[in-house]
């Protein structure tokens, strides 16, 4: 079993460009914006515990914002189970991560994700 703990540097890279993302779109008020890019963000990094469960903090911060109860139980539950899928890359590939979907149902991939999760050989 192969354990994933790092994530490649080249992904990382664009799992950082969500994150920038996400926080100019909440500074300029644009809360859908943000919330598309924490979604991309976590399609990105799910496979790995830090960004993974990074992903699923700012979610909770972003939850807390909103007073959205169910975000925030939401993601209190994939905090808590989560990052340790990851460290065995059992995780949905193409989960947006949200309290609005099941955390184990599978999504498809934006095309754009797809080709760079490829190129990291996660597709």
């Amino acid at each position: 079993m192969k354990l994933n703990t790092f994530i490649p540097k080249g992904l990382r890279g664009f799992y950082l460009n969500e994150l920038n993302l996400y926080r100019f779109s909440m500074q300029s008020g644009n809360l859908s914006q943000a919330w598309h890019h924490l979604e991309r963000s976590h399609i990105l990094g799910q496979s790995y515990p830090f960004e993974h469960t990074y992903s699923h903090w700012l979610m909770l911060k972003f939850g807390l914002r909103q007073q959205n109860v169910k975000e925030i139980f939401g993601q209190l539950i994939r905090l808590l189970v989560g990052g340790w899928k990851s460290f065995i890359d059992h995780v949905p590939l193409g989960n947006t991560g949200g309290s609005n979907v099941p955390p184990l149902k599978k999504m498809e991939l934006p095309k754009d994700l797809a080709h760079i999760l490829k190129t990291y050989k996660r597709v």
